[in-house]
């Protein structure tokens, strides 16, 4: 039996040659593709700020100028610097709100100071049922007349304010009823902005 013979080798193969050594490499000087920076623009580079750079350094500082804004507008509240009022505070139809209830002897606002003692008395009273009960349904009580006093307050100032400003301005701004009843219910020393006049009695023309 034939054995097979070894396969030749082909001569005709060539083997690829490394790259020479003379190829030059690309520098980073020749990988920048652009001039050289002016000393003006290495200048105008080296002062823009580098808040931006830092996100925590940007946070605190929006927080610290959030947390001045705050102050600034609470000032403005306390001093009656009108300009600097929040927001929510402006126009001269929350400045009329705020004027005719600080001038109205308001039930709401005793009924905070008012229930927290009843509740007092409840809770001390409890060996006196009787007495008990009846410091719980005072709360109640009076919590009744202060809402009762505060619809007919906004029904009498509503007429007042579409009277002064015209319906289509009242209807268009919305929240008003709210905004006077949370006025009416706060105790008038903790109002905010603080009430112009100290006294009450002084309503708005």
């Amino acid at each position: 039996m034939a054995v097979p013979s070894p396969r030749k080798s082909n001569k005709d193969d060539t083997v690829p040659e490394p790259a020479s050594n003379d190829e030059t490499s690309n520098t980073p000087d020749d990988r920048k593709g652009r001039p050289t920076p002016s000393r003006k623009e290495r200048e105008a580079a080296n002062r823009r700020p580098l808040v931006a750079n830092n996100r925590k350094a940007a946070t605190k500082a929006a927080r610290e100028k959030e947390r001045t804004e705050r102050n600034r507008e609470y000032e403005a509240m306390k001093t009656g610097d009108v300009a600097n009022y929040p927001y929510r505070e402006r126009g001269p139809v929350k400045a009329y709100i705020r004027d005719y209830v600080d001038a109205r002897w308001n039930i709401g606002e005793y009924f905070l100071l008012s229930a927290l003692f009843l509740l007092i008395v409840s809770i001390v009273t409890t060996r006196w049922v009787l007495v008990a009960l009846t410091a719980m349904g005072l709360v109640y009580v009076f919590g009744l007349l202060a809402i009762g006093d505060t619809i007919v307050m906004w029904r009498i100032l509503k007429k007042r304010l579409r009277k002064k400003f015209g319906d289509a301005r009242i209807d268009a701004e919305r929240g008003l009823g709210l905004y006077a009843a949370s006025r009416a219910l706060q105790f008038r020393r903790w109002r905010m902005p603080r009430p112009l006049n100290a006294k009450h009695g002084h309503y708005p023309d």
